[in-house]
């Protein structure tokens, strides 16, 4: 059976890892994928992002995947934000030998953990220093707990022993208790290892799994014992061998951090780390599988034949109202057409009815004159007499007369029986198209759904390959925001604190120019001169660079002072020795000034085999693309904003270079736009 969830042994491993990955990193952001799914985006300084993924109930580890992140974070997401962006993560710790995962942050307020519950529906914890519920992904109350809003957390608890913590003497009393009991059941109950570990224990111990416990003698225990701590301590030591077991027809079968006796004889692939493995195993099998079920295609086709008929019965109805007001218009007009020859037959009628003749005779008189010729009386058909109304055919309609009513009253009951049905055909017009464009949608959602039933695992790979990030071989300056200046120098600014500070520690030298807009909150942005003179223009443009990502845009600023310096004017020490925070210095001597630096950036994009977006100033975007746009501050926001920037960009292509470029992730664009807030400035392109 192919692997589902996470074992206590696959969590000792991968928080192993993860403490030298994640520890003294910082919370960039986090974004929830689904109800139980959330991706930390984590920043560590001279590291590339680290994307770290919790599924509640599943896994935990880092993931070199991009998935797509809904447009509107759920409000569990925003709780997390609120509490832990910016936040540092202090530590990840497994709780005893349970699959529970405690994940520890630095933030101006204190310690806050986050409780990953790996078993079960799972569940994810924020918590206070008091270890007091701040925030659940499930809130619920069970026997032995409740996880509620300000409640202490209280974890479930252990029905096993912590192998761990485990002595010989213990383990043998236990499976000498244990009677009839097959040995194999009898530890993974006993030590909570699970049904795999369990097997691999007693394969190494060379026993067989089905014996009975009564029958173990000491040194079989013995045994045991020694290979429980030979695989805890491989475990522990970090002497991984983190491998994917294939099955039989080549796919994924499980993903192990060393290698198992039990798996002897099958492919496997390896993998220089547990982190890596586990990428891999869920997010081409197990998302890829979770893909392909979510969609119901009977469900869909069921849905889509449903309105079908919708649509079918609504045009109908629309002909039949639009006949009938047609129809009823021309009645009206009919009674006008023949207006005195009606008007004189139904004074003839009233007239002979107030001389005291029935309504019977008086129709049977009429209808008996029909060879006369006489024009109304050639054209009746009956007589209601209920409603005092006779039954015309004229002018190839059939229609009633009332003679309770002026000829005028007749024709106007037919003219507003004839606007109702066209208000009628006019409002189901409105609700055929809001079918049809549902129609529309659940066809297309059938097309994709049935295509992805369609698929093989081969090409399911494929298309999951695409969203790999690549973080390996990158230059030292894509840590940071950089452009490319029209004269061919390399720009450099922070991204934060920390990258300001590593920017100019590190990477700064004293032929480089520092620019800083005069205002609190903007990156350090750094010329580097590589022994060159620096023109003017790389000036303007850096200049450009450095006012546009301050907090000035953020503020909806036009403009803001920009200066430039070099490195030796920037010391950690301020007046009579105070002390710099981290990610600012203090400047010495004078300061070369521009004065109202506009706020604006440009975004380009360059279609060849793929779509690649480029950002910056304008003159340094106008100097690598023909297709850009300028942008400047407003209050679009979020993927709204970067939607219109894409859709701009896309009506600047030809038709066949919008079909290439029209596959490209608009989170491409995310980079280039700063606070991801703005408005296209429509004037300057």
């Amino acid at each position: 059976m192919r692997k589902k969830d996470f074992s206590s042994f696959d969590i000792v491993a991968v928080v192993c890892e993860l403490k030298a990955l994640i520890e003294d990193s910082r919370v960039n952001n986090i974004y929830q994928l689904d109800e139980k799914t959330l991706i930390f985006k984590l920043h560590k300084t001279d590291m590339s992002p680290i994307r770290l993924v919790l599924e509640a109930g599943r896994r935990l580890h880092s993931t070199s995947y991009a998935e797509e992140n809904p447009s509107e974070p759920p409000p569990f997401c925003m709780s997390l934000r609120k509490y832990l962006r910016n936040a540092w993560v202090t530590g990840i710790d497994q709780y005893e030998f349970e699959r529970i995962v405690t994940v520890s942050f630095g933030t101006k307020t204190g310690t806050l953990k986050l409780v990953v519950e790996l078993f079960g529906d799972g569940n994810i914890i924020l918590t206070n220093e008091q270890n007091v519920i701040i925030h659940a992904l499930a809130y619920k109350k069970m026997r032995d707990r409740d996880i509620l809003h300000n409640v202490v957390l209280q974890l479930p608890p252990s029905s096993s022993k912590n192998p761990f913590k485990v002595t010989q003497a213990e383990l043998e009393e236990v499976l000498k208790n244990a009677g009839e009991t097959e040995v194999v059941r009898s530890i993974a109950r006993f030590l909570g290892v699970g049904g795999v570990y369990a097997e691999e224990i007693l394969l190494r111990a060379d026993l067989e799994k089905t014996r009975h416990c009564n029958t173990l003698t000491i040194v079989d225990v013995e045994r045991v014992f020694v290979s429980l701590q030979s695989l805890l301590s491989s475990i522990s030591g970090m002497h991984l061998e983190p491998c994917i077991v294939l099955g039989e027809d080549g796919d994924f079968f499980d993903v192990v951090p060393l290698k198992l006796k039990r798996y002897e004889g099958f492919k496997t692939q390896v993998y220089d780390s547990f982190n890596r493995a586990l990428d891999e195993f869920f997010l081409r099998v197990t998302v890829a599988e979770r893909a392909v079920n979510s969609v119901d295609v009977d469900k869909l086709k069921k849905e889509a034949d449903r309105l079908r008929r919708i649509v079918t019965e609504q045009e109908k109805s629309i002909r039949e109202d639009q006949a009938k007001a047609e129809r009823d218009k021309l009645i009206g007009d009919t009674f006008y057409a023949h207006f005195m020859e009606l008007q004189t037959f139904q004074d003839q009628l009233l007239k002979a009815n107030q001389q005291g003749k029935d309504w019977s005779t008086i129709i049977s008189e009429a209808l008996a004159a029909k060879k006369t010729g006489k024009i109304p009386e050639a054209y009746i058909e009956s007589f209601d007499g209920k409603n005092m109304a006779l039954n015309l055919c004229m002018d190839t309609f059939h229609f009633s007369f009332s003679l309770r009513d002026s000829l005028f009253d007749n024709a106007a009951a037919y003219y507003d029986k004839g606007k109702k049905a066209k208000q009628k055909s006019d409002g189901a017009l409105a609700a055929l198209e809001d079918s049809k464009k549902n129609l529309a949608k659940i066809e297309k959602e059938l097309a994709e759904a049935e295509k992805l039933k369609s698929l093989k695992p081969a090409e399911i790979v494929e298309a999951l390959s695409k969203r790999k990030v690549e973080i390996e071989n990158k230059e030292w300056f894509e840590k940071f925001r950089w452009f490319t200046s029209s004269d061919g120098f390399l720009v450099v600014a922070g991204k934060d604190t920390v990258s300001n500070e590593v920017l100019i520690k590190k990477y700064t030298t004293q032929e480089d120019v520092v620019f800083h807009a005069e205002i609190t909150g903007a990156p350090f942005t750094v010329v580097k001169a590589e022994g060159k003179p620096v023109p003017d223009q790389t000036l303007k443009e850096a200049g450009e660079y450095a006012a546009s990502f301050s907090r000035a845009w953020r503020e909806n600023a036009g403009s803001v002072d920009v200066y430039w310096v070099k490195l030796d004017q920037l010391s950690k020490s301020g007046p009579s020795g105070e002390s710099v925070p981290h990610g600012a210095f203090y400047v010495v001597g004078k300061r070369n000034w521009t004065r109202n630096m506009p706020l604006k950036v440009a975004i380009g994009i360059n279609v060849n085999e793929q779509a690649n977006f480029v950002g910056g100033p304008v003159d340094a975007v106008k100097a690598k693309t023909k297709t850009y746009l300028v942008l400047v501050p407003g209050d679009y926001t979020g993927k709204e904003l970067l939607t219109q920037i894409m859709r701009t960009l896309m009506l600047k292509l030809s038709k066949e270079l919008r079909e290439k470029a029209g596959k490209t992730s608009i989170e491409q664009i995310r980079e280039f736009v700063p606070y991801t807030k703005g408005t296209i400035n429509l004037k300057a392109n």
